[in-house]
């Protein structure tokens, strides 16, 4: 049960945003920008580094819902899994699993963050804008972190988890949301 009475039992971050939709109209219009809009990361890499992310810290609702994201989009089932067990002895190719150390870094202990990190970062290929963008979705997952974690919304199951991103992927990040969808 949610900490808002005002919401109800099964409440997702959907019922915050429509609840207070002058806050987080700009962040859905953020989160779309951020997920689907123009980057060197493809949709499907972006949704792994944030389920990944969330993971990282812990978090399950945005964790659990967003791996599905990630395995509708293509993601072999079960990877984010396995990269958070041992993201070394995973077979993720070597410019990819740079990215997910350095967010792995960013959302456990962010000021211990070197230029050596983000070096290791532009060595394997990525430029300025692949770097900002996975620290644009870290920053995302921590937000959201705190959104569900203060509100006292409970993780949904993997089976609703696997229906939404369904819809996630269909309508975007701004389009689920009635009053947010930008009109023509």
């Amino acid at each position: 049960m949610p900490f808002f009475k005002s919401l109800p039992e099964d409440a997702t971050p959907a019922a915050i945003y429509t609840k207070y939709p002058e806050i987080y109209k700009a962040w859905s219009q953020m989160s779309q920008a951020t997920m689907n809009g123009p980057s060197p990361l493809n949709p499907s890499e972006r949704e792994l580094i944030f389920a990944f992310s969330a993971g990282v810290s812990g978090c399950e609702f945005v964790y659990v819902a967003h791996s599905e994201v990630a395995y509708a989009l293509g993601i072999e089932n079960g990877l984010i899994e396995r990269l958070l067990q041992n993201i070394e002895n995973t077979n993720v190719e070597k410019p990819l699993k740079a990215l997910l150390i350095f967010a792995r870094k960013l959302m456990l202990t962010p000021n211990s963050l070197l230029q050596e990190d983000a070096d290791k970062v532009f060595n394997e290929g990525w430029n300025e804008q692949a770097l900002h963008d996975v620290i644009a979705i870290v920053a995302r997952a921590s937000f959201m972190q705190r959104l569900v974690s203060g509100h006292g919304l409970k993780p949904m199951t993997r089976e609703v988890s696997t229906n939404r991103a369904k819809q996630r992927i269909e309508h975007g990040y701004v389009n689920l949301y009635p009053k947010f969808r930008e009109e023509k």
